[in-house]
């Protein structure tokens, strides 16, 4: 499956680090960044990202970019929002 959503092209997501090889290529950042951000709001303690469960994505800013870090970043987002 190839992710068409609009997160794709999320300035949010320059700085990530770039990821080209391992488990995490290809697979887009902008949806292990929202799926970190409901499991940080949800405070999840077990944490589990299965990259292959992750739609690949090879468009805009998420391009090459790690899937580890979005999640971590949107996981810490999610977490402070949750004290709103």
């Amino acid at each position: 499956m190839i992710c068409q959503k609009n997160h794709r092209y999320d300035p949010q997501h320059n700085d990530l680090p770039v990821d080209q090889g391992g488990d995490g290529r290809h697979r887009c950042a902008g949806c292990a960044y929202e799926r970190g951000y409901q499991d940080g709001l949800n405070r999840k303690e077990k944490l589990d990202l299965d990259l292959d469960s992750l739609p690949e994505s090879q468009a805009g800013t998420v391009r090459h970019k790690s899937p580890h870090a979005a999640y971590a970043e949107g996981y810490l987002a999610g977490v402070r929002d949750s004290y709103k």
